[in-house]
């Protein structure tokens, strides 16, 4: 496990190619831990297990769950120039792709494979996405089983939902932990910041409390189907071992980026250009007279980016005045309902590329309109 060290802001600015929102950091630490979509996956033969020893057909579901989905999930170990460090992937197709964090294999000098066969084997990287915190690496050789695992649809997950994480926390291979969908929609600050300092923002997290501890980043969250649903990627905590509360990135996002990684080798997301806060509490709404407390509220329009020609209104007061509450306020896009600024930029990033136009619905001055904005490219 690389160590990081802990870090504590008094403020935060969230991004998405200029999409931007301000918010108090919390008291507790996120702690990243170290280290289209394939078809399903052939089943492997089931190790039976005697009647007897099975108390419940949950028992049962997960028991056969794993032994299909721990074939896919790989060790990764990674040397560093000043050391090393451990993490989780698995297998994305059958050509040799396996999907891992970007904290896992950042600064690798040379990346070791471990299959849970006791197949090993060297791997390089592909390609990278800081923001989402997904890399995407390629095996040296194949083992003599190499099984994909199925992206299944993070839009079809709710909270309550079991799931499964399998990893290798501690250098422990092939733990599995269960839980449930704790959150949806969460919001983290990625790793990179634009020119001004402000840090971009990784959309559509979900939050669960499946046991996530340090070795477990870059392995998969899977439903009880054995679809993977999420890549876990951090947790929340004081003393940087599980408290019952992990992110994993959606597999939506997965599907959206890592075709972009494989063949780009990276990822360019689609940019609007203003800022926005987190969301709106009762207070804000009524300071700036808000006719609602949903929506993402646009705070600044940057100067000749797409929202700005399309006409969008930001606040109009300077940036460390109060504001006047005449900006617009973002209430769906193409159709699709924003609660919060989350709900906005998880469109953006899971369902449009640069150079597309999108609709978005505002009100302003208490009417409502749609203006067209044509995307463009994160600076």
């Amino acid at each position: 496990m690389r160590i990081y060290k802990p870090f504590l802001l008094l403020s935060t600015v969230l991004l998405i190619g200029g999409l931007a929102c301000s918010a108090m950091a919390p008291t507790r630490l996120t702690t990243p831990l170290p280290p289209s979509a394939p078809t399903a996956a052939p089943l492997l033969p089931l190790n039976p297990v005697p009647p007897s020893m099975i108390t419940s057909s949950e028992e049962q579901a997960l028991i056969e769950m794993y032994q299909r989905v721990n074939p896919a999930v790989v060790a990764i170990l990674v040397t560093l120039s000043d050391g090393g460090s451990q993490g989780s992937g698995f297998v994305y197709d059958t050509d040799g792709h396996i999907v891992t964090n970007n904290h896992v294999v950042d600064g690798a000098v040379q990346i070791e494979v471990d299959y849970p066969s006791g197949f090993k084997t060297h791997a390089q990287v592909v390609g990278v996405d800081p923001d989402s915190d997904l890399a995407v690496i390629k095996v040296d050789s194949l083992p003599e089983i190499n099984i994909a695992l199925q992206i299944g649809d993070s839009d079809q997950i709710r909270v309550g939902q079991r799931v499964v994480a399998i990893g290798n926390p501690f250098g422990l291979e092939g733990t599995m932990t269960v839980g449930i969908v704790s959150g949806l929609g969460r919001t983290q600050p990625s790793t990179r910041a634009d020119a001004n300092g402000q840090r971009f923002s990784a959309p559509d997290i979900i939050q669960t409390d499946a046991a996530i501890n340090p070795g477990n980043s870059g392995g998969p969250l899977v439903n009880l189907d054995g679809q993977v649903v999420g890549i876990n990627k951090a947790i929340e905590s004081e003393t940087g071992t599980n408290t019952g509360i992990g992110f994993a990135i959606a597999s939506n996002t997965v599907r959206q980026i890592v075709p972009y990684l494989i063949r780009d080798k990276k990822f360019i997301y689609p940019y609007l250009g203003i800022s926005s806060p987190p969301e709106i509490s009762l207070g804000l709404q009524e300071l700036l007279n808000l006719p609602q407390a949903s929506g993402a509220y646009v705070s600044t329009v940057v100067p000749g980016g797409p929202a700005a020609e399309a006409g969008l209104h930001g606040d109009s007061a300077a940036a460390d005045a109060t504001p006047n509450g005449d900006g617009d306020l973002i209430i769906a896009i193409a159709g699709h309902k924003v609660a919060t600024f989350s709900d906005l930029i998880s469109y953006l990033v899971n369902h449009t590329r640069p150079n597309e136009t999108v609709a978005l619905t505002i009100l302003r001055e208490g009417r409502q309109m749609d203006v067209d904005v044509r995307l463009g490219e994160r600076p």
